[in-house]
């Protein structure tokens, strides 16, 4: 037997241009598959009709396009992902939301999963502000077994926007924890940080405050993506209180968790406080990095002590620790205020010859990255 797709490939081939099929290129297809030939062309021949259509038409989609696609059986529709993936995105964009569901269901029904079509779809539920049709994407996409994107906790995270349904959103999480244990907490945990990063602050320590009722505890990851949201949005002394409760419940600190006090202390002028949780961090154990120089040189230039700033920035170097263009120019800066400018130039002739081997801005990535990983 000739696969279908092969016997498309051959009908596309020996297609005239009336439509028509050479003598000889019928007799090279056995009669038993012709019924899949004729629904598959069929269904291919709608989809080419809609996709070649001026611009202004692209929204629109042909009726009964889904039913030809769900009518092709198992061979036929592997051969027709990407054709599932385009009229998914057409459905979406004509706004037929419930029909782009029902096919993503069924087609997953038949053990054909498309995560393209999934976020499409989990894109445009978002847009619309649709709660409930977006948890039920995520869910059936937590249920595939296959890896969720950083993308898909965000479309999700932005469903909930404009909603004030806290009921829903920690059923919705619940749920989710259920289905994805014993790996609850790290699925919780990204998507904490999606509503972080969204700007949903309260919608994120919602969730955080109700953890412990989803089947999963929190751990280092949970706390320090708490951390770093408030030390974000200057809730210094929230990010303080957590801290210690972190510490209480014996969940110990690491070097990101210094590191996003010590740069959001910076940030509010509290060199003091600065320097406390600096001692702390490094009578625990952990070295200083390229984060935690930055954040204290800065700190430092900025509050006068220029001396303090230069010799931790020697010492950076001396430890092999690539200094960034960030750190030169604040050092330059702060040293030009203080009347030492023959110690500005010299720096900013170093930084001009040194700029290929400066840190750049994904080496302060690296370490935040951790944050939202396990």
């Amino acid at each position: 037997m000739i696969p279908v797709a092969s016997c498309f490939k051959h009908i596309s081939r020996c297609k005239t241009r009336t439509g028509l099929l050479p003598p000889k290129c019928t007799t090279t297809i056995p009669i038993g598959i012709w019924p899949s030939i004729a629904i598959l062309s069929k269904a291919i021949g709608s989809y080419q009709s809609f996709t070649t259509r001026p611009s202004s038409d692209l929204g629109e989609v042909p009726d009964g396009l889904s039913d030809h696609i769900l009518s092709l059986d198992r061979s036929a529709s592997k051969f027709s992902e990407e054709v599932y993936t385009v009229h998914i995105r057409k459905l979406c964009g004509a706004g037929k939301l419930s029909t782009a569901a029902n096919l993503v269901q069924a087609l997953q029904e038949r053990n054909i999963f498309l995560p393209e079509a999934n976020n499409i779809l989990l894109k445009a539920a978002g847009e619309k502000n649709d709660t409930e049709l977006s948890s039920q994407i995520f869910k059936h996409l937590l249920l595939s077994g296959k890896p969720l994107s950083s993308t898909s906790y965000l479309y999700l995270a932005r469903a909930f926007i404009r909603t004030d349904n806290d009921t829903h959103l920690l059923r919705f999480v619940k749920e989710v924890s259920e289905l994805a244990f014993p790996s609850s907490t790290i699925i919780v945990n990204r998507i904490i940080s999606a509503f972080s990063e969204c700007g949903q602050v309260d919608k994120a320590l919602l969730i955080f405050d109700n953890i412990k009722g989803f089947k999963c505890k929190p751990d280092l990851i949970t706390y320090n993506t708490i951390l770093d949201m408030l030390g974000r949005i200057g809730r210094t002394s929230e990010m303080l209180e957590l801290f210690t409760s972190m510490k209480e419940a014996c969940i110990f600190p690491d070097i990101i968790s210094y590191n996003t006090l010590i740069n959001s202390l910076r940030k509010i002028g509290r060199l003091d406080l600065c320097l406390v949780y600096f001692k702390e961090m490094t009578e625990s154990g952990f070295e200083p990095d390229l984060l935690t120089y930055t954040a204290l040189i800065d700190s430092f230039g900025r509050s006068g002590n220029i001396n303090e700033s230069v010799r931790l920035f020697c010492e950076m170097k001396q430890r092999k620790i690539r200094p960034s263009i960030y750190i030169y120019r604040s050092l330059i800066s702060n040293l030009k205020r203080a009347g030492k400018l023959e110690l500005a130039m010299k720096l900013s002739e170093e930084m001009s010859l040194s700029s290929s081997d400066l840190a750049r801005p994904e080496d302060f990535k690296k370490t935040k990255a951790k944050v939202f990983k396990r």
